[in-house]
């Protein structure tokens, strides 16, 4: 019987690395009944998933011999955190590999969000040029920015800002030695032009970025969210994007993936990406070798390489 339960589809070199270990591995899909199956699965020792596939607490009570759960991504909201932690099961995510990546589609959907080169392009493939120029846009001169979650993501994020030569504030769970101004979240969208949303999907964050804070940003500013869609509340935010509250947006991930609201995608001002904030080839197949290599440590009983900070790896400590 397999150990490790694959509970989506992920890159190859997920299964080819473990296999190469001699760990052995079931796809939940290919069951009768997919994830549904798992409760008959009583030797599986670990779970193999992405953001997009709840981990429920009947699912983890229905493994008896559960021992860790291996996240492909950095945000691990889908997992059910408190019945894991209840059963002593480290749950592991993929930070760092995918930092970089994101922060450059952070800083890419803020161009094209802040000089609209999606629209430009637009403009031009419809034949609008011939009959005259593309209207001024607005420009990152001189803007302040304002970070939501100074996180690796948030901190690589800063860094690009910097080199644009922008300003940064920050806001977060706790104030960091850092060499930018901390602000309350509605004083922050407040003080900047630009509010990056880049912060952890927690119960604390779920709808942090709504009316209030929009209407902090005012009618010049942007949003521009590479987290999770949870942290801002949508209709809040198409409201404020008709109002006019605020000038525009730029977002990779939405409340109800892959589904976008038919309202957001009519406005113009609004740039829109398919959730490929780390969607290379290189940073996802290093994600996936790191989904990986948690699993093959655990098994040879070294402890889990990053394990999340809801449920510490406790075979690491003492």
């Amino acid at each position: 019987m397999a150990n490790i339960l694959l509970l989506a589809p992920l890159l190859p070199v997920v299964e080819e690395t473990l296999h190469a270990r001699g760990l052995t591995t079931a796809r939940a899909w290919e069951q009768p009944s997919g994830a549904a199956a798992v409760a008959t699965h009583e030797s599986v020792r670990a779970l193999a998933t992405t953001y997009t596939v709840p981990v429920s607490a009947g699912l983890i009570d229905s493994l008896p011999k559960l021992e860790i759960i291996s996240v492909f991504g950095v945000g691990y909201d889908s997992v059910e955190l408190r019945a894991a932690a209840a059963r002593g099961i480290v749950v592991t995510n993929t930070p760092d590999v995918l930092t970089e990546e994101v922060a450059d589609t952070a800083l890419g959907l803020l161009l094209c969000t802040v000089r609209e080169l999606v629209q430009a392009d637009r403009f031009v493939r419809g034949g609008q040029w011939a009959k005259g120029p593309y209207p001024l846009t607005a420009s990152l001169r001189d803007k302040k920015v304002g970070i939501f979650g100074l996180g690796r993501i948030g901190r690589a994020v800063a860094r690009r800002c910097e080199a644009f030569g922008l300003s940064v504030a920050y806001h977060g769970r706790t104030r960091q030695d850092v060499p930018y101004r901390y602000y309350a979240l509605v004083d922050l969208a407040r003080e900047v032009d630009i509010l990056i949303v880049a912060a952890p999907a927690t119960p604390d964050t779920r709808g942090a970025v709504g009316a209030e804070v929009l209407s902090a940003l005012g009618p010049e500013g942007v949003l521009i969210n590479v987290a999770r869609g949870s942290l801002v509340d949508e209709p809040a935010l198409i409201d404020a994007l008709t109002s006019r509250t605020i000038r525009s947006a730029g977002l990779d991930v939405f409340a109800a993936e892959p589904h976008v609201p038919e309202r957001l995608l009519a406005l113009d001002q609004v740039v829109v990406l398919p959730h490929v904030g780390s969607a290379s080839l290189a940073t996802r197949n290093a994600m996936g070798t790191l989904v990986a290599n948690n699993l093959i440590s655990w098994f040879a009983g070294r402890g889990a390489l990053t394990p999340v900070p809801e449920t510490p790896d406790r075979s690491r400590t003492g």
